[in-house]
């Protein structure tokens, strides 16, 4: 079938190019993965939306089609999800730490992302140096969830196609709309999942929080640590939490203003080891966690029992 016809209206630079619709940007991500395309074609399709920025309808389509290419994970009750792709480059990566809270208060937990980045230090690293390995499988994960646990998953073993598109970077040097989908992949059914979404750049978020009305999801988005959906330690950074696509006042939060009086006690390496032994001090009550996480996990829990007690069925029907 091919998708030059996809790639002439998205590759006329970043003032003539033309958008997809829905079902349009379905059609070209269905065909990307399914491996249906060249190599040439890939690259092309890479760079063309890397040039030309995604829509909210393209996004839709792009979500769907990776969607159905998923592992499914089922649920009784409502799930976190949480994408960790950046890793850390200059401050230690909290997300585990995040992941683990949550877990300890009894939410169902489920982190994805890359197992290795050759230039920054991943969740995958440090949950194994906590001695929890990525799961393989749908029944890891809910073995995890029944010890009260956060699982954490691969990107390969949670979608297998998605992770060749993702590998397209260490080719063309460039991420991709892989890249963005996946920090927006949704593989729990039969329960709602509130997703973690970050983003580096104002416009980024405004995208995003379009998203979120438009597809009535539950999300909490904020501005990314280094790319990680985990709160700045150092300050609180503005949270926005909306449920069934209505955006929730009362679970939101604004930035932290003011000078920073006091710097949190944080590791001084960014090492999977030493950032491990940190977690394990602040799980235990050795050390003080960051006040920033305490507030976003405090929001996160509120909106779950929300979701758990169906108080925005209304607003999804």
């Amino acid at each position: 079938m091919g998708i030059a016809q996809y790639i002439r209206e998205i590759g006329r630079g970043h003032e003539g190019a033309r958008s997809l619709d829905i079902e349009a940007a379905a059609d070209l991500m269905g065909q990307v993965l399914d491996g249906e395309v060249t190599d040439l074609e890939v690259g092309a399709f890479a760079l063309a939306m890397r040039i030309k920025g995604e829509t909210v309808d393209e996004l839709l389509g792009f979500a769907q089609a990776t969607q159905a290419r998923c592992l499914a994970l089922h649920s009784d009750r409502p799930v976190i999800v949480i994408p960790s792709y950046n890793g850390a480059r200059r401050l230690p990566n909290l997300t585990p730490l995040l992941a683990l809270r949550l877990a300890q208060e009894g939410a169902q937990v489920l982190v994805h992302g890359p197992r290795h980045d050759p230039a920054r230090v991943t969740s995958a690293e440090i949950f194994q140096a906590l001695a929890l390995p990525p799961a393989d499988d749908a029944a890891t994960v809910h073995e995890r969830w029944h010890r009260r646990e956060p699982a954490f998953i691969t990107t390969e073993a949670l979608c297998p196609p998605l992770q060749r598109l993702l590998d397209v970077r260490w080719v063309v040097g460039l991420r991709n709309a892989g890249h963005t989908i996946a920090k927006l992949l949704q593989p729990v059914v039969d329960a709602p999942a509130l997703r973690l979404a970050s983003h580096t750049h104002p416009e980024f978020g405004v995208l995003i929080a379009d998203l979120a009305r438009r597809s009535g999801a539950d999300l909490m988005l904020l501005r990314g640590t280094e790319g990680e959906p985990a709160a700045d330690p150092r300050r609180c950074p503005k949270m926005d939490v909306w449920l069934g696509g209505q955006w929730q006042a009362d679970l939101s939060c604004p930035a932290q203003d003011g000078v920073l009086a006091e710097m949190p006690l944080l590791p001084r390496q960014i090492d999977a080891a030493t950032v491990a032994v940190y977690i394990q001090a602040v799980l235990a009550g050795e050390k003080p966690g960051p006040a920033p996480l305490d507030r976003q996990t405090e929001l996160l829990l509120r909106a779950l029992d929300r979701l758990a007690a169906g108080a925005v069925q209304g607003q999804r029907a």
